[in-house]
This record gives structure tokens, C-alpha cells and sequence, in this order.
């Protein structure tokens, strides 16, 4: 089955930065784009990043935009959500899909930005 494993998450400060990785099985990750969602204390899950199945093409939600990047290597099964300039609002549980709506996601990896 359908299995996605996040990690990468951590403590951080404000303007710091981390990379996440999601490890896939149990589907062709290479047939699929892949998706970043996450999700802070109190708050719905909020879409953050896409990636086309060759990584050419990726896209992201207005307020990560310039600070995040989204890459993938398929040899390798893995998405990778590189974050840059990290600020308190960044704070959350962050999941990787090949679900457009967010279904399916991994246990997450929490990120915290504080300091």
C-alpha cells in the first residue's frame, strides 16, 4: 500500500532554515506529482507546494513563495521541501501526498520556528 514517510522537522529559529524529505512507496512516485500540505495548531490543512512528476514544474501558495523550494528524485523515491527564512507563522505539521487534496498523507514531521 500507499506509504509516505516524512522527516526533517525540527526546532528553529526565526530566518533559519531546514529540508524535508518524504521517503514513497507502494505506488510508481514517478508517475505522480507530489504535494506539500501542512497544518498549525488550531488551524485546517493548508496546501504549500506542488511538483510535476519530472520536477520541472512546481508551484507554491503565495506566502512561501521565494523562501521554499520544492524538488524531487525520483531515482531515489523522495520529495524534498527545502525552507528558507523561516518566521513563527511557518509553525506546523508538515505532510507529503500524491493526493492534490491532501488525502493519504504521511505522520507528518513538525516544524518549529521559535525562538
Amino acid at each position: 500500500q500507499v506509504q509516505l514517510v516524512e522527516s526533517g522537522g525540527g526546532l528553529v529559529q526565526p530566518g533559519g532554515s531546514l529540508r524535508l524529505s518524504c521517503v514513497a512507496s507502494g505506488f510508481t512516485f514517478s508517475n505522480h506529482w507530489m504535494h506539500w500540505f501542512r497544518q498549525a495548531p488550531g488551524k485546517g490543512l493548508e496546501w504549500v507546494s506542488s511538483v510535476n512528476t519530472g520536477g520541472s514544474r512546481t508551484f507554491y501558495e503565495d506566502f512561501v513563495k521565494g523562501r521554499f523550494t520544492i524538488s524531487r528524485d525520483n531515482g531515489k523515491n523522495t520529495l524534498y521541501l527545502q525552507m528558507n527564512s523561516l518566521i513563527y507563522e511557518d509553525t506546523a505539521m508538515y505532510y507529503c501526498t500524491n493526493d492534490r487534496a491532501g488525502a493519504g498523507r504521511g505522520q507528518g514531521t513538525q516544524v518549529t520556528v521559535s525562538s
